[in-house]
C-alpha cells in the first residue's frame, strides 16, 4: 500500500505544460496563406501540389529557372518567406520534409533549399541548408559546414533542427536530426549576427550559374519550443500475442546522459493531472483498498 500512495502522490505532481506549436507552414491550408511573402517570378514557380506529399494532404513544389530573379538580388530563387522574427536568446525547435526528384541537377555550387536570414541589409544568411554536387550541407554563420550527407534523390528526408539563437558562441548552439537519427550533437556557435533578428525563407534559392530547371518539394514545416511537439513518440510495442500492427519509425538517437525537453508523456489537452482518467482508476483503486483494509 505504501509503494501504492507514493505512486499516487507522483500522479498528482502536475507535468510541464506543453506549449504546443508555435506555428504551421504545412501547406493544408490548401495555399500559401500561411507564409508572409512569396519571392517568385510568376505562381507556377511555387506551387501548393497534392503530389507527391510527405505528410496530410498538400505540399509545396517549389521550381526555379535560370533568370529567375524576383527581387533584384544575387542568385535566383523561388521562395516563401515567414517573419518569425527569431530574437538573440529565443530557443526552439523545427521540423519539416524535403524531397529532390530524380533529376535534380548535380552542379558543384550552392543551392540553398531552407535558410534562416538576417533582418539586415545584406550578405550571406547566418544558417543555411544546401546542396552542394551530391551533398546535403549545412552551414551556420558563414563557417565550415557542420553536417553533409549523401544527397539520395527521390526520397523525403526529414529534418529536426534545435537552434538556441545567439550572436554569443558560447551561448548559441545548434543540434540536427536527419530522418530522426542524431546528426549533428549539440554544438555551441553564433547562430546569428548582432543586433539583428532571424525569419525563415524555403523554397530554393542557388547560384545564378546553374542552368538545368531546379524542383525542390517541402512537406510538414513545423515550429516548437519542445521535441516531443516535433517527433512525436513511436507507437507503443504490441502487447504479447497480439499481431504486429506496424514497426514504429526509430526514435532519435541520444548521448549517453542527455535528457530531451517535454520528452515526458504529457497529461492530454484540456486535462488536469487531477481530472484524467489515470488517475480516476487511481482513486478508485485507492479507496477500494482502505475499505479492504477496514475489513480486516
Amino acid at each position: 500500500m505504501r509503494h501504492f500512495l507514493v505512486w499516487l502522490a507522483m500522479l498528482g505532481v502536475s507535468s510541464p505544460a506543453r506549449a504546443g506549436v508555435l506555428w504551421r507552414g504545412d501547406f493544408e491550408t490548401g495555399d500559401r496563406s500561411q507564409y508572409s511573402a512569396a519571392h517568385m517570378v510568376s505562381a507556377d514557380r511555387l506551387q501548393v501540389v497534392t503530389s507527391p506529399v510527405a505528410e496530410g494532404s498538400y505540399a509545396l513544389k517549389a521550381t526555379v529557372k535560370q533568370g529567375d530573379d524576383p527581387i533584384n538580388a544575387s542568385g535566383h530563387r523561388s521562395e516563401l518567406v515567414y517573419l518569425s522574427n527569431e530574437a538573440e536568446g529565443s530557443e526552439y525547435y523545427y521540423r519539416w520534409k524535403v524531397m529532390f526528384p530524380a533529376d535534380y541537377p548535380s552542379v558543384r555550387t550552392w543551392q540553398l533549399f531552407t535558410q534562416w536570414h538576417h533582418d539586415g541589409c545584406c550578405g550571406s544568411p547566418p544558417v543555411e541548408f544546401y546542396v552542394y554536387g551530391e551533398e546535403i550541407r549545412l552551414r551556420v554563420n558563414q563557417g565550415a559546414d557542420v553536417w553533409t550527407t549523401p544527397l539520395v534523390r527521390g526520397v523525403w528526408h526529414e529534418l529536426t533542427f534545435h537552434v538556441k539563437w545567439s550572436s554569443d558562441p558560447s551561448v548559441g548552439f545548434v543540434e540536427l536530426w536527419h530522418n530522426r537519427e542524431r546528426a549533428v550533437p549539440k554544438r555551441n556557435l553564433a547562430t546569428m549576427y548582432a543586433g539583428t533578428k532571424n525569419y525563415l525563407k524555403l523554397g530554393l534559392y542557388r547560384n545564378d550559374t546553374v542552368t538545368p530547371v531546379g524542383v525542390v518539394y517541402h512537406d510538414g514545416f513545423i515550429q516548437a519550443t519542445q521535441l516531443a511537439d516535433v517527433l512525436p513518440a513511436p507507437a507503443p510495442a504490441p502487447d504479447a500475442g497480439t499481431p504486429d500492427a506496424g514497426t514504429p519509425g526509430p526514435s532519435p538517437a541520444l548521448d549517453a546522459g542527455t535528457s530531451i525537453p517535454g520528452a515526458v508523456e504529457p497529461v492530454p489537452l484540456g486535462c488536469s493531472a487531477a481530472g484524467s482518467p489515470l488517475m480516476t482508476v487511481a482513486l478508485l483503486a485507492l479507496l477500494g483498498g482502505l475499505r479492504l483494509r477496514r475489513r480486516r
